[in-house]
């Protein structure tokens, strides 16, 4: 056994654990103009974001071996990336970075691990920034790296237990001061993480780990000096390393989420592994479903606090004779309960919007606010009346802040008045709510006829580089009441493009959501995150290019106390992407099988379009038909683009013919990079 000796002291800048760091991201500002190669550079005038200057918790935060913690490239020139040639450019140069990564790179050849070199920080912009096909690798010595916010993917060479491809995500050889954070890596030939030969001052928080055979493996050495902190991190459908931990001096893995889904074809051997001489302590986790969730081996200490297990068979086991060590003698943290984490880790793991964003601080500067409030203590009493003060034409960002109450009034932002974002300035999204209940049927005052179902909306959209956030926009029409005229009712119709939406609730019952563009040569995108939608019959529909992440998809009985409807009914034209429903939740108080996922909608009966609606790694509720497509109007859905891909829950079904599921390869194509294109939402 090596004799260990004190290396660190406790860091001043550590900072506590226990909220997603992208939380403290939100509302800082962005950088510059696309220069030569597609790179943007800061200069001295812009401010720095607030996610360029986070340094890391854990171990990874303290201060040792001649480095302060781990921050990164901070202070270094911030470029942002879209090819490898850059990305390797300035991965590996000898100086500070701050790299954005701003869209899907491929590595080329397949299995590429770019060489990073100290005093770096790679993160995506937003949900965008994707390493396709390769990972990182960081050598002996290497220092003070921040990898986050990316999606790296793909790697996968058809062998399960790949023992000719060593294609990681992320791997270390002697790095130390590393942070890994806030990534998805998944489907790669290896390994997704691999910690080895002495890597040390190692964080890695807040991280979906899946779709592999070796997850994370910490070892590959015969001495006992390593420290590593593991939290947050959301490890599903992988079989073994999750992690294993061989001969670490201290390992502190809290709040981390492992799950074995049933009815996959991936099944786990194990959970957290405590191998060698290992010291570890194990807090607070959640495992559900697991096989031999924790292991020690006999040689290993493992102190167990707080887990929970649900569903798990098998070893779970925990001492040794190393003792037990306090990691507060190293770094500040908050555990979250572990009863909590399931929801905490699934709702914060992975990319986030709000990480790697960027924009001209002179845009951010320029932004307008108009306040409206019921109560008259604002500039304006309605949300309407502000939105016509928003001047033609006007170049830069207006925010319309809406305090608590509820607008019983239509809104709309025409085509001349671009960059309105309507913010709701209550505790939560229900305190400011925007409600009408016009339907497709109701009189037009003017006696011009009916509204349509276009002209039904409560908030209608038509402007591009919309935004809306922490709101509730609603159309109450009563069903039961008026079932002499057209039931179609919308809350929200976007027809523009670079729509975000975050943090709203969206409520009707029949075609809520209206996800339009222009016209229908027209491009349409739209981003909705950390929302709701409620409804029943079609009430996610249109043709705009639109994802639906993060978010909860809530079904809502007839208007008779029956349960039967419909989610999407996109109408999409041929050559564009359609609906795409991701890491999100449907359910609701309905009866079981009685809600299709959608049908196609060829509006006007145009046989040109080509509707498409994917749904992946989404929990479907039993709701959910297990035939989950249907025909509408004499078009049958088999000739247009439905699939799924890796949903789970009650409602989730094997694949067939009346139920088709993207392949690996599909899916690889179908991401919300792959929708959103060169647009990276961003709050502003």
């Amino acid at each position: 056994m090596s004799t260990r000796t004190p290396r660190h002291r406790r860091s001043r800048t550590a900072i506590a654990a226990g909220l997603p760091l992208a939380l403290a991201a939100a509302g800082g500002l962005g950088y510059g103009l696309l220069g030569p190669g597609g790179s943007s550079h800061a200069s001295a005038a812009t401010a720095v974001p607030a996610w360029a200057t986070q340094a890391a918790d854990g171990f990874a935060s303290v201060n040792a071996l001649g480095q302060n913690g781990t921050y990164g490239g901070r202070g270094g020139e911030i470029v942002t990336v879209k090819t490898l040639a850059d990305l390797e450019k300035y991965a590996t140069a000898d100086k500070p970075y701050i790299i954005v990564v701003a869209a899907a790179i491929k590595m080329d050849p397949v299995g590429k691990e770019i060489k990073v070199r100290s005093d770096k920080t790679i993160i995506g912009a937003g949900t965008s920034g994707q390493i396709v096909g390769g990972g990182f690798f960081l050598g002996q010595g290497v220092h003070n790296v921040i990898i986050r916010n990316l999606t790296i993917r793909d790697a996968y060479q058809g062998v399960w237990n790949d023992k000719e491809h060593d294609y990681d995500g992320i791997q270390m050889d002697g790095a130390h001061h590393v942070w890994i954070d806030h990534n998805d890596i998944r489907h790669m030939a290896d390994g997704l993480i691999d910690s080895r030969k002495d890597t040390t001052y190692l964080t890695v928080s807040w991280n979906r780990l899946g779709q592999e055979n070796k997850a994370f493996g910490i070892g590959w050495t015969e001495n006992t000096t390593a420290d590593i902190t593991i939290h947050h991190n959301w490890i599903r459908e992988t079989e073994q390393r999750n992690p294993s931990t061989d001969n670490v001096a201290h390992a502190h893995l809290y709040n981390n989420y492992l799950v074995d889904e049933p009815g996959t074809a991936i099944t786990a051997s194990y959970g957290n592994y405590a191998r060698g001489r290992t010291n570890m302590l194990l807090e607070n986790s959640y495992f559900q479903g697991l096989a031999n969730p924790v292991i020690r081996d006999a040689t290993a200490t493992l102190v167990q606090r707080g887990n929970l297990f649900s569903g798990t068979s098998g070893r779970n086991e925990s001492g040794g004779a190393g003792g037990s060590w306090d990691p507060r003698s190293y770094y500040a943290y908050t555990p979250d309960k572990a009863a909590d984490v399931p929801s905490v880790v699934k709702s914060g793991a992975g990319p986030r919007s709000s990480l790697g964003t960027t924009t001209t601080s002179a845009k951010a500067a320029a932004a307008t606010t108009l306040t409206v409030a019921k109560d008259g203590s604002g500039q304006y009493t309605s949300v309407q009346a502000a939105v016509n003060a928003v001047p033609a034409n006007n170049p830069s960002r207006v925010v319309i802040a809406v305090k608590p109450g509820t607008y019983r009034e239509t809104v709309k932002i025409p085509s001349n008045k671009p960059h309105v974002t309507l913010q709701g300035t209550g505790a939560g999204r229900k305190d400011t709510v925007i409600v009408y209940n016009n339907a497709s049927g109701t009189p037009k005052p003017d006696g011009s006829g009916t509204y349509g179902t276009g002209g039904s909306a409560t908030v209608a959209v038509e402007a591009d580089d919309f935004q809306a956030r922490n709101l509730s926009i609603t159309n109450d029409f009563d069903e039961a009441a008026h079932q002499d005229i057209a039931q179609q009712a919308v809350a929200l119709r976007t027809a523009s493009d670079k729509v975000f939406l975050d943090g709203v609730i969206v409520s009707g019952d029949q075609d809520t959501l209206l996800l339009d563009t222009a016209s229908k040569d027209r491009l349409g995108r739209v981003y909705m995150t950390n929302s709701y939608v409620i409804g029943n019959v079609d009430f996610i529909f249109g043709r705009a290019t639109a994802v639906i992440d993060k978010s909860v998809i809530t079904l809502k009985k007839r208007w008779n106390g029956t349960s039967a409807g419909y989610v999407t009914a996109p109408s999409t034209a041929a050559n564009r992407k359609g609906i795409l429903i991701a890491n999100s939740t449907i359910n609701g108080d309905v009866s079981d099988r009685t809600f299709y996922l959608g049908r196609p909608w060829h509006a006007g009966g145009d046989a040109t379009l080509d509707p498409q609606t994917t749904v992946r790694n989404t929990t479907l509720s039993a709701a959910i038909k297990t035939t989950p497509w249907t025909d509408m109007s004499g078009f049958s859905w088999k000739d247009d683009r439905f699939a799924e891909y890796k949903n789970t829950g009650a409602g989730a079904g094997a694949a067939s013919p009346d139920r088709p599921h993207l392949t690996d390869a599909q899916a690889s194509g179908q991401e919300i990079g792959d929708w959103l294109g060169d647009w990276t939402p961003s709050a502003s």
